[in-house]
């Protein structure tokens, strides 16, 4: 069986998360911050009257947070948790898979902190990591942020 993947790269590596899962792909927009987040959160954003919390995907990975340019892509993406946002250095491709070509983490990265990553697949002279969404950020955390009537969101709205 063949799935869809959205590829992007950070730091150099690929990672795919399954297209049926993205909502739409943006440019950088500067976010507004929100004190004492944790888990990668490098706040919020005013998506057409939405507030959408954005992660840094390189924290999440362990690497040092983005310095972000106009040329950062923001991936807003729907997963059990809620809806979100990945910042990404910048978006590949879409690449179908079959099932056969998905390779098991190895089990010197699959341990709670990294157990988002689902598979590998090794596509020409480059390595995908798959991600899991409904692993990747804590749902607790999304749905703080995407709460109706937060201080959070009306603070947005209102500076819109």
């Amino acid at each position: 069986m063949q799935r869809e993947y959205l590829t992007f790269a950070i730091a150099g590596q690929d990672y795919g998360v399954d297209i049926l899962s993205v909502r739409e792909i943006r440019g950088w927009t500067r976010e507004t911050p929100l004190p004492n987040t944790a888990g990668g959160v490098r706040g919020v954003v005013n998506l057409r009257g939405q507030v959408i919390p954005i992660f840094d995907l390189r924290i999440r990975l362990n690497a040092a947070a983005t310095p972000p340019t106009a040329n950062h892509v923001v991936i807003i993406v729907e997963a059990r948790a809620g809806v979100y946002g990945l910042l990404v250095d910048s978006v590949s491709d879409i690449v179908s898979l079959d099932e056969a070509e998905l390779q098991p983490v190895p089990d010197t990265v699959a341990d709670a902190e990294h157990g988002f990553l689902t598979a590998l697949a090794a596509r020409s002279e480059r390595m995908v990591s798959l991600l899991d969404l409904d692993r990747l950020v804590e749902a607790r955390t999304v749905a703080a942020l995407n709460a109706p009537g937060s201080d959070t969101e009306t603070k947005l709205l209102d500076a819109a």
